[in-house]
């Protein structure tokens, strides 16, 4: 019986907000960066051409993650199934 999959999620229209990412260890995330006066989270993985941004992320949130022993497997645990807006790499807001 063939499996259904689900389609991915469309990139959105327009530049993506700007978030400095920085390069994690990880064998699934490239980089992550977190925006302070948004709440917003942002992530790249290693495989892909997407920066996926995850709103209402706290500053609490965000240390844990970034100081957890696998970010990939935090990762997996709190955000992976949350609201996400995917951008095209490259993609930026003028300033």
């Amino acid at each position: 019986m063939p499996k259904d999959f689900k389609q991915p999620q469309a990139f959105e229209e327009g530049d993506a907000p700007h978030i400095d990412l920085h390069a994690v260890d990880s064998s699934k995330l490239a980089a992550v960066g977190y925006d302070a006066s948004t709440q917003t989270l942002a992530v790249t993985f290693k495989t892909g051409n997407a920066v996926y941004h995850y709103p209402n992320v706290s500053p609490q949130q965000y240390a844990d993650f970034i100081g957890a022993e696998s970010v990939g497997k935090h990762f997996i645990a709190h955000f992976q199934s949350a609201p996400f807006k995917k951008y095209a790499i490259g993609a930026k807001a003028e300033a």
